[in-house]
C-alpha cells in the first residue's frame, strides 16, 4: 500500500491531494496513509483485503469512502475522525450485526450508506433500525426510507454545492431567441409591412370605382360626370351637357374650342 500511495501522489505533497484511489492494492490494514492528507475528500480502498481499519488516519475533509469487497468485521469507530463523511460503502464485508454498525450513529452528515451483501442485512427490521440509528441517512443500499430507488449521489452533491442548473437552461433559452439571425430593425420593418397589408385587406370601404380607374380601355375620364363648370384655354366657360345630351356631344364641345360653338349650343 505504501508504494501505491507514492505512485498516486505523482510528485504532489499529501495536502495537495483531494482524491486518492488505492483499489486492489493488497494489505490487511492501513499502511502509509497519514494525517498529512488533510485535504483528502475522496478515498477508494476497494478489494484491498482489509481485515480491520487499524491505522486509519484522521481525515477531517473526507466526504466519500469506498471500502467494499474487503473482510472488515468491526472497528468502524476508527472512522470517527472523518467528521464530514457523507458517503460510505461497506458492501461485501463481514459485518454481521447491528452492534458493529452502532459507531456510525456518530456521523451527523452521513447521507448514503451501502451494506449490500453483508450479513447484517438479514437482521429483522434491518432497514427501519438503520434509519432510526442514523437520522441523517437518506439512502441505504441504494433505496430511501420509502423503499424507492435513491437519486444519483453525484446529482445530490451538485444540489448541495448550490449549482444553478436552471440558470444555465435559462441562458440557453435566451440564446435561442436570436437564432433567426435578424437584427431588431429588420424584425421591426417586417412587422410594419405585415401590419399595413393586413389593415388594407381589412378595409370594408375599398373604392371599387377606384380599382376600375386603374384599367380603362376606352380612355374615357369618368370624372367628367362630376364637372359642374370649367374653362378652356381662352377663358370661355364650358357648360355641362344638358339633360339628354350624349357624352360624345360634350366631348366635341370641349375639343372644339371657344371660337366655333358646336351644334348642341346653337340649338340651345
Amino acid at each position: 500500500m505504501e508504494k501505491r500511495i507514492e505512485l498516486e501522489k505523482r510528485g504532489r505533497t499529501p495536502n495537495q491531494i483531494k482524491e486518492l484511489n488505492l483499489d486492489n492494492c493488497k494489505s490487511t490494514n492501513i499502511v502509509g496513509l497519514t494525517e498529512e492528507f488533510s485535504n483528502l475528500e475522496s478515498l477508494s480502498l476497494i478489494n484491498v483485503g482489509l481485515t480491520s481499519l487499524k491505522g486509519f488516519p484522521k481525515l477531517p475533509n473526507l466526504k466519500k469512502l469506498e471500502l467494499s469487497d474487503n473482510r472488515i468485521s468491526n472497528g468502524l469507530n476508527l472512522l470517527q475522525g472523518s467528521t464530514k463523511l457523507t458517503h460510505l460503502n461497506l458492501s461485501g464485508n463481514k459485518l454481521k450485526d447491528l452492534e458493529t454498525i452502532d459507531p456510525l450513529k456518530e456521523f451527523k452528515t452521513l447521507k448514503n450508506l451501502d451494506l449490500f451483501n453483508c450479513d447484517v442485512t438479514q437482521v429483522e427490521l434491518y432497514r427501519e433500525k438503520l434509519f432510526g440509528l442514523i437520522p441523517s441517512l437518506k439512502s441505504l443500499d441504494g433505496f430511501d426510507r420509502q423503499d424507492r430507488e435513491a437519486e444519483d449521489s453525484e446529482a445530490e452533491e451538485d444540489e448541495d454545492d448550490g449549482n444553478d442548473v436552471e440558470g444555465a437552461s435559462d441562458g440557453d433559452d435566451n440564446d435561442d431567441d436570436d437564432d433567426d439571425g435578424l437584427s431588431d430593425e429588420e424584425e421591426d420593418d417586417d412587422d410594419v409591412v405585415g401590419d399595413v397589408g393586413l389593415k388594407y385587406l381589412a378595409q370594408d370601404d375599398i373604392d371599387e370605382e377606384g380599382e376600375d380607374d386603374e384599367f380603362n380601355p376606352d380612355g374615357e375620364d369618368d370624372d367628367d360626370d362630376d364637372v359642374e363648370e370649367d374653362e378652356d384655354e381662352d377663358g370661355v366657360a364650358v357648360v355641362p351637357p344638358a339633360e339628354g345630351q350624349t357624352r360624345g356631344e360634350k366631348r366635341k364641345r370641349v375639343d372644339g374650342g371657344g371660337d366655333e360653338p358646336d351644334e348642341a349650343s346653337e340649338d340651345a
